[in-house]
């Protein structure tokens, strides 16, 4: 697999390595960047990347929250001036309310509800792409919900009420009073904004992803000469760091990186005598995961509004 200059710009700002490693790790994996970053990482010329923050798609992510439960829906468009457009951010908002009524996160089952003013939210869609002229697509939706307690959301740097660029979701079980439970909710969300956790739980991260990272985390053991069971002992090691910064419960908290976000909570809880417990949130960046596809974003838009 061939690459090009703008693959060895992609690989550097992803991992922070040079620009010659990066050529070497190309050229060794035949054009592979994700088998580059790996390879980069178990040299030690790179750091963990979580997953990369540039955005192959534009639109808005949208939030909306009733009592105790929230949604973060995702629309894309081919442009960033359309995300600025009033009609584009009317339905993204729109889209949004309908899904706080649609059960589960079915897109699909979002398309086909009824839009405010008449029709399908499928049926504004294409108007959308008829009217505005360029293709858009509601790509995703998350809900969480609590049987007491709040869901608080959160927009970083929003370009429009409860629309942006990066939503956030925090649901809070409890019977705590709810303004003790919306400060720490917005508090927690902004954590979750900049931390970018992968799951609640270190028994809620990705299979995947964790066997990728002890492939890793073997490679460098490996390097270090070591007896074989001091190798392994490094290997779990490595991975439990790894579920301790990525799952949200064991992250350090940002505001004094030092208490994790269950001491955190415990303690929100203790004062407000109420236990407090965080059950589920929901982290949309646009475009996060969608970096292969937007050579073909938009005939999968056409295929999606044909369908």
């Amino acid at each position: 697999m061939a690459y090009t200059a703008a693959d060895v710009k992609n690989l550097r700002e992803r991992t922070g390595a040079g620009m010659m490693d990066c050529k070497k790790a190309l050229d060794e994996s035949n054009g592979d960047i994700e088998a580059a970053v790996d390879a980069l990482r178990a040299k030690g010329l790179a750091a963990a990347a979580k997953k990369s923050s540039r955005t192959a798609a534009e639109g808005l992510v949208g939030v909306a929250v009733s009592g105790t439960k929230g949604v973060a829906v995702e629309v894309n468009s081919e442009t960033d001036f359309v995300a600025k457009n009033d009609q584009f951010q009317d339905f993204v908002r729109k889209t949004t309310e309908v899904a706080l009524g649609v059960a589960g996160d079915d897109v699909e089952a979002l398309k086909a509800a009824t839009y405010p003013g008449g029709g399908t939210v499928a049926d504004a869609l294409t108007n959308n792409v008829a009217t505005i002229g360029e293709n858009q697509q509601v790509r995703r939706m998350k809900t969480v919900e609590v049987s007491q307690g709040l869901v608080v959301p959160y927009m970083h740097n929003a370009a429009a009420p409860s629309l942006g660029k990066i939503g956030v979701l925090v649901a809070l079980e409890s019977e705590a009073p709810a303004d003790v439970l919306e400060a720490l909710g917005k508090q927690i969300a902004m954590h979750i904004a900049a931390a970018f956790p992968l799951a609640l739980t270190a028994d809620d991260l990705d299979p995947e992803l964790i066997e990728r990272e002890r492939k890793i985390a073997a490679e460098k053991a490996a390097e270090s000469g070591k007896p074989e069971n001091v190798q392994a002992k490094m290997v779990e090691g490595a991975i439990a760091k790894y579920a301790k910064e990525n799952a949200l419960l064991s992250q350090l908290f940002v505001i004094d990186n030092k208490t994790p976000i269950q001491q955190v909570v415990d303690a929100a809880g203790k004062e407000a005598g109420s236990k407090i417990v965080l059950k589920d949130f929901v982290r949309f960046q646009l475009g996060e995961g969608i970096e292969k596809e937007v050579s073909d974003f938009a005939a999968e838009v056409a295929a999606a509004v044909a369908g």
